[in-house]
């Protein structure tokens, strides 16, 4: 009979929890009063009863499945945003997006006081076209508003059929909300791509940089990380500019092969759970990759969970310069434990640690430079006001006239460059803070030089 109760017990938490979470987010905390087992049992059971009084009572025919499995969401959610319970279709579907395939927008999402924020958008996909950004928020899917969904529903509505659509609502920082429509599609992973790039202009003999980019962690990016640097060392490249902007996580496993990539030795990361004792510590083995040349990262207030695992090792371990703002702060480890008829729990079970023993947690990784992201814009107009135009009996230009008013009946200005339009050039010479990594990659390699005669001096 207990065994019964205890799965009926946790219905009626959903929307408490969230509303509690808001309320009480900046009260400090209070130490928890546990309960007696006795206690226990009398909650449990007057939970089931309120589940037995509802299902007989409400307006409309209940539907005890959905009940119990939102029962079982609130409990998992009252702890954390991370925690879930997993039915059997969202069990399926977490291990498909394991396999680095699978349908729907291409977007990382948490549950944020009742409403889903986005963490980031995964390169090359329906949202990442879209425009959606890390740290955007989604009030509504199909016009419907998400606060009374939890995190799996949420995610279940924005999944679908490839080549249908959704539409969200989203409100981007103090903007105001704005509706798009969406087409899902087959969402491929390809957690790494890399090439050697110079500087924005420069001349053809400048530099060059091995820059590589980690859209996620899955369980092909270590094998393709060292596959990419044994390339870009080919190409006699100076230094390395490696990416993780907007990179949501993914393998812990992952993360700390990334990082022993660049390391020679120290420690990568620790995880430490609800035991003082419950330590895991993680070290690099011997032997650099890229043999110790120039490193930067970049990172933003999307890179988040693995990413900010790679970058806080290679900042505690002096490695490299962590360049761009201020990343996400998730530093807590997830795992699945499946409860054997095709369901799991996904709940937290640890938090991540940095080499120096800082937790990530709500605070994230402190850039060693900050640099927001930024463009430039011309401080000239491309017209003057004063000009032979300018007068009143100038002389026409009739075919400068048929394409100004062709302009205006398509509505697109000059200064109005459509981003699609650009080539991979142009738009690295807009990426205000990959430009200013490749500078720093080469300034490092500078100083390196003398450093580097003297030794070969010595020997």
């Amino acid at each position: 009979m207990l065994k019964k109760i205890l799965v009926l017990c946790v219905m009626c938490l959903p929307v408490v929890v969230n509303v509690a979470a808001a309320a009480d987010k900046n009260k400090k905390e209070e130490p928890i009063e546990h309960l007696t087992d006795e206690q226990i049992y009398d909650e449990l059971k007057k939970l089931a009863l309120v589940f037995e009084v509802s299902r007989e009572n409400f307006v409309e025919e209940a539907d005890e499945r959905k009940m119990l499995e939102a029962a079982m969401n609130g409990m998992l959610s009252a702890l954390d945003p991370h925690s879930s319970y997993l039915n059997k279709d969202d069990f399926k579907d977490f291990n498909d997006k394991s396999t680095g395939e699978f349908g729907g927008l291409g977007i990382q999402i948490t549950s944020d006081r009742g409403a889903v924020r986005v963490i980031s958008p995964i390169d090359d996909t329906p949202a990442d076209n879209a425009g959606i950004k890390a740290g955007d928020y989604i009030t509504h899917i199909d016009d419907e508003p998400v606060f009374d969904l939890t995190l799996n529903q949420a995610v279940k509505k924005m999944k679908g059929k490839p080549g249908t659509k959704v539409k969200l609502t989203v409100i981007s920082g103090d903007n105001e909300p704005k509706t798009i429509t969406l087409k899902r599609a087959i969402i491929k992973v390809k957690s790494i791509k890399f090439e050697e790039k110079q500087l924005a202009d420069a001349d053809t003999d400048a530099p060059k940089i091995g820059y590589i980019r980690i859209s996620d962690f899955g369980a092909t990016t270590a094998k393709d990380l060292r596959e990419a640097i044994k390339s870009l060392e080919k190409k006699k490249v100076i230094g390395y500019v490696l990416d993780v902007r907007n990179n949501p996580g993914g393998y812990l496993t992952a993360a700390i092969d990334v990082s022993d990539a660049f390391l020679d030795g120290g420690e990568i990361v620790s995880t430490r759970g609800k035991n003082k004792t419950d330590i895991d510590r993680s070290f690099a083995k011997p032997g650099d990759l890229t043999n110790g040349k120039p490193l930067v990262v970049l990172i933003n207030h999307g890179s988040a969970s693995a990413s900010e695992i790679v970058a806080g090792a290679i900042q505690d371990n002096k490695r490299g310069i962590i360049m761009g703002s201020q990343s996400f702060g998730k530093g807590s480890v997830q795992q699945q434990k499946p409860l054997g008829d095709g369901t799991a729990i996904h709940i937290t079970i640890a938090r991540y640690y940095t080499p120096s023993g800082t937790s990530i947690q709500n605070t994230g990784i402190t850039p060693d430079v900050e640099v927001l992201q930024s463009k430039v814009e011309p401080i000239e107009k491309r017209e003057s006001a004063y000009s032979e135009a300018s007068f009143r009996n100038s002389l026409k230009n009739d075919a400068a006239e048929k394409k100004a008013k062709a302009k205006e009946k398509s509505g697109k200005k000059d200064d109005e460059d459509d981003e699609k339009d650009l080539t991979d050039a142009e738009k690295d010479a807009r990426d205000y803070q990959l430009q200013r990594g490749m500078e720093m990659v080469i300034a490092m390699s500078k100083m390196a030089e003398p450093v580097k005669k003297e030794e070969d001096k010595k020997d």
